[in-house]
C-alpha cells in the first residue's frame, strides 16, 4: 500500500481480524472454564451484541498502526500497540463500571492477566494481518 487512505484502510481492518480473534479466545476461555478456573468472572456469550462493538473497537484501536513503528518485529509491534488499548481498558473502561473497578479487580484478581493476554492476541494477530496483507512489493508495513 502506498496511500495513506489505503495503508489506513489497512490499519482498521488489522485491527477488526485482531478484535475477532481476541473475541473467540476470551469467549473459548468463559466457555471451556478457564476463566472461571482462574477465579475471573469472564464468560461472555457468543451474541452479535457482545461481539460487534469489540469488532469495530478493535478496528479503531488498529489505527495506532498506522505510524509505522517497529517495521522488523510482528510480535513486538502488536505487543506495543495491544499494552495501550490493555491500560485503556484497565483503567478507563472498567473503572467506568462500578461493578469492575480499577483493574477489573471487580471481576477477579486475575482480570489483568487476562485482559493482557485477550488483547496480546489482538495486537500479534493485527500486526500479523498487516504483513501478510501487505501488497507492496518489499512488504511496505515491515520495510517503512
Amino acid at each position: 500500500m502506498r496511500n495513506i487512505l489505503g495503508w489506513t484502510s489497512l490499519c482498521f481492518t488489522a485491527g477488526l481480524v485482531g478484535g475477532l480473534a481476541g473475541s473467540v479466545l476470551l469467549w473459548m476461555a468463559g466457555s471451556y472454564g478457564w476463566t472461571a478456573a482462574m477465579q475471573v468472572n469472564l464468560a461472555p456469550q457468543w451474541t452479535l451484541d457482545w461481539l460487534f462493538p469489540r469488532l469495530i473497537w478493535g478496528g479503531v484501536w488498529g489505527l495506532l498502526l498506522v505510524p509505522r513503528f517497529l517495521p522488523r518485529s510482528v510480535f513486538w509491534r502488536g505487543l506495543c500497540v495491544s499494552l495501550a488499548l490493555t491500560l485503556a481498558q484497565l483503567l478507563v473502561a472498567f473503572p467506568a463500571d462500578p461493578d469492575k473497578g480499577l483493574w477489573g479487580l471487580g471481576l477477579g484478581a486475575l482480570t489483568p492477566v487476562v485482559v493482557l493476554v485477550v488483547n496480546a492476541v489482538w495486537g500479534w494477530v493485527a500486526a500479523l494481518w498487516l504483513v501478510l496483507a501487505d501488497d507492496a512489493p518489499r512488504g511496505f508495513s515491515r520495510l517503512r
